[in-house]
């Protein structure tokens, strides 16, 4: 768009926002209009128009874009959205309970109904307020002031055996999570968007990513306990545990992914699936969310946590662009204290189906296969 067409919007808008804000003062108190001072007051609203009249929103081959509108509408995901972000902390689940350290107090999520779930391609802008890094995005959830930078530059101090020992353990805190229905793809539900049939869950999306590594030439545990059934609260304790014996047992792992999916729902119920493109392909975009130190829990290398998730994200955008949703650092530590090298790992979102999450997995798993061999001894 030319420059002078962006003034000309910007301006406009500005003069508008300013009017608007003017008129909510000059109702009176008992006005039928109190929408006009709740919006005319709400900075995150100004601020996400002039955004808007500023950038341009991207689009992927579907037409779908995603703005700084969306996202104020949009409660992106109960893992995401489940924290007070300008204290770092949990605030209080509906049922009147505090949560536990990683947000585990489940968020009622809306039944997926085919034909009335909205496609979204989630993406960063420059404009949209996240850190960066070349082509990397990560939105900061924490108090923390984050050197992208430095970051992108630190050296991967971890090491991949090459003796034929497990290198990477897969494995499914919320194991029973599941995608919409459809096709062949039906299952029986335990649950909104839960099933404990493995062929339906995040356990078979996790077969599919230790197929691509081992056909790369990785060494894979792969773990399919259901932690979060018959009981969802609790589930990180449980793995937690579960991890701690497998790098007990196993010292040569290296790498641990906890392979979930997220669940997007609007503030009006609908039902989105984080979707893109790629080779003609309807694929389910792939989200990774680090944990932090930011509660005052001992997590000494969540930096080098984020560098190597950052060094995944390179390879996903480089090798298929629109594959990756930013990077969303977190205030939780989501057991990866554990191991230099944990990343939570989301593949689609309840509204897409197993067969756009498959789609995903593979080429997240191509992706990171990559950087994990450059890591071999």
């Amino acid at each position: 768009m030319p420059h002078k067409h962006i003034l000309r919007r910007t301006t406009a808008c500005l003069l508008a926002m300013i009017g608007f804000w003017m008129l909510s003062f000059t109702l009176p108190a008992s006005s039928s209009f109190p929408w006009f001072k709740a919006w005319g007051g709400n900075a995150q609203i100004v601020t996400a128009a002039l955004a808007a009249q500023l950038s341009t929103p991207p689009s992927d081959q579907t037409g779908n874009q995603g703005s700084r509108w969306q996202r104020l509408l949009l409660s992106e995901s109960p893992l995401l959205s489940n924290w007070d972000q300008s204290k770092g902390t949990n605030p209080t689940s509906p049922s009147g309970q505090t949560a536990s350290e990683n947000g585990e107090e489940e968020a009622p999520i809306k039944k997926t109904e085919p034909g009335k779930i909205v496609e979204q391609f989630f993406q960063a802008t420059d404009a949209a307020g996240y850190a960066k890094a070349d082509d990397v995005y990560i939105l900061n959830r924490t108090s923390k002031t984050l050197d992208v930078a430095a970051l992108a530059a630190t050296p991967l101090d971890i090491s991949l055996p090459s003796n034929g020992e497990p290198q990477i353990l897969i494995m499914h805190t919320h194991g029973s999570e599941s995608y919409a229905q459809d096709g062949t793809d039906v299952y029986n539900e335990s649950g909104v968007a839960r099933t404990i049939d493995p062929n339906y869950n995040t356990i078979r999306v996790g077969d599919e990513i230790e197929r691509i590594f081992t056909e790369m030439g990785l060494s894979v545990l792969h773990d399919k306990t259901l932690y979060d059934y018959p009981s969802y609260n609790g589930a990180y304790d449980r793995s937690k545990a579960a991890v701690e014996q497998y790098l007990k047992d196993h010292p040569s792992i290296k790498i641990v992914l906890d392979i979930h999916r997220d669940a997007l729902v609007g503030n009006d119920g609908t039902v989105y699936k984080a979707v893109t493109a790629i080779d003609g392909a309807k694929t389910a975009q792939v989200l990774m969310v680090m944990g932090s130190d930011d509660k005052g829990l001992p997590h000494p290398n969540w930096q080098k946590n984020l560098a190597l998730a950052m060094r995944i994200q390179h390879r996903m955008d480089t090798l298929w662009p629109g594959l990756a949703r930013p990077i969303t650092l977190n205030s939780s530590r989501f057991n990866q204290q554990l191991a230099t090298g944990s990343i939570l790992v989301e593949i689609g979102s309840h509204g897409n189906t197993l067969q756009e999450a498959l789609a995903g997995a593979r080429l997240f798993a191509r992706s990171a296969g990559q950087v994990f061999l450059e890591l071999k001894a």
